[in-house]
């Protein structure tokens, strides 16, 4: 008898540490901090990228409306115009720490096909619709 008294206290010792373990508090969902390490983009210089290349996002849809898509992934953003024929995609990217993103790579395809295509030429298509 005394060991079955000592077997359903040692068993009631258990089974209570169990239930008053205490529970992790829940963490509150907090968007990470920005980077403050910004790697430099290469920006492109190509002839007929004038005007797009250094400009900001607000500069770009006054000059081509709005953009059909409009990403952004860390400091980096995507903006997405279309003309009739072909599809303009310009990245901005920060140029130091601190700085809005600029337009620094641009990116032209047909429409149908996607193929590559002069961005120059696709950047007066998308002006003119």
């Amino acid at each position: 008898m005394k060991n079955a008294a000592l077997a359903v206290a040692a068993l009631a010792l258990m089974l209570g540490g169990c239930a008053s373990a205490p529970k992790p508090a829940a963490r509150p969902a907090v968007a990470p901090p920005r980077s403050t390490i910004v790697v430099v983009p290469q920006v492109m210089a190509a002839k007929g990228l004038e005007g797009v290349i250094g400009s900001q996002a607000a500069a770009l849809t006054r000059r081509f409306g709005q953009a059909r898509i409009d990403l952004s992934e860390g400091d980096a953003r995507k903006l997405q115009f279309a003309g009739p024929a072909c599809v303009l995609d310009i990245y901005l990217y920060p140029p130091r720490a601190g700085a809005d993103p600029t337009a620094s790579h641009v990116e032209a395809r047909l429409r149908q096909g996607g193929a590559a295509v002069d961005a120059g030429a696709c950047i007066r298509e998308v002006e003119g619709r």
